[in-house]
């Protein structure tokens, strides 16, 4: 089952000049997967019936074509394989004139909002999201678990706060790229936009704990690292990069 929804890239969609930004793109994808997962009965609306989360895990976005302001976007979205506790769930954006700009691929994990505890999806649960699996935008090898650099250039720390918490208490998923970006040294961040990410979330952030964001550069990508502060615990890794 392929689902679609239209999206206006709006002002604050927009990064320098008039093209859309990364962050946008993220939004507009994990909504119309919301959409999706309300469509079919296991979304935010029925939380309170089902007592089920999907969390994200694993991102990976290209863009091809960057669509500007005021255009008018086709996302499609599916689910390409549903196994055990995991969802993996693909998406394409057409711009108006039916240019596939962006292809993304991501990773979910069920969980007991009650508990907090990993959820077996049941063969009833994974069969209304009809899955397509001969329909895929990469190859699911390719959400390789991200490793932690060597070394790093500079970090920052930031402490978290309620306007970063979402519908269940945690640091909304794309707020972990905005403070990538204020890792970034400024020469990197000019760079802007980075055609390629990759966000790897470990662990979720609550309201009012600092986190250490660490940036370093390899294999000509641009890397950040989000842990605790005591440097216990990792949280996120972030990698960007331009071709």
């Amino acid at each position: 089952m392929i689902y679609k929804e239209k999206f206006k890239i709006g002002l604050k969609d927009v990064w320098k000049g008039d093209e859309v930004s990364n962050i946008a793109i993220l939004e507009y994808l994990e909504n119309i997967a919301a959409y999706h997962s309300d469509s079919v009965g296991y979304g935010v609306k029925t939380t309170s019936k089902t007592n089920l989360n999907w969390l994200l895990l694993d991102w990976k976005v290209k863009v091809l074509k960057r669509p500007k302001y005021g255009q008018v976007l086709e996302i499609h979205t599916w689910s390409k394989n549903i196994e055990k506790f995991y969802a993996y769930r693909d998406f394409e954006v057409y711009d108006d004139e039916n240019n596939l700009c962006v292809i993304a691929t991501s990773k979910w994990l069920l969980v007991n909002s009650k508990t907090g505890k990993i959820s077996r999806v049941d063969p009833k649960m994974a069969a209304k999201y009809e899955s397509e699996p001969q329909k895929e935008v990469f190859k699911v090898d390719d959400l390789e678990k991200l490793k932690v650099p060597n070394n790093y250039e500079r970090e920052i720390i930031y402490t978290v706060q309620r306007k970063d918490i979402d519908v269940i208490g945690h640091m909304h998923n794309l707020y972990y790229l905005s403070l990538a970006y204020e890792a970034l040294p400024e020469d990197v961040y000019n760079l802007r936009p980075f055609d390629n990410l990759r966000i790897m979330y470990k662990k979720e952030i609550k309201l009012g704990e600092s986190v250490k964001c660490k940036y370093a550069f390899e294999n000509e990508k641009h890397i950040v690292v989000i842990e605790s502060e005591d440097s216990k615990t990792l949280h996120a890794i972030i990698e960007l990069w331009i071709s």
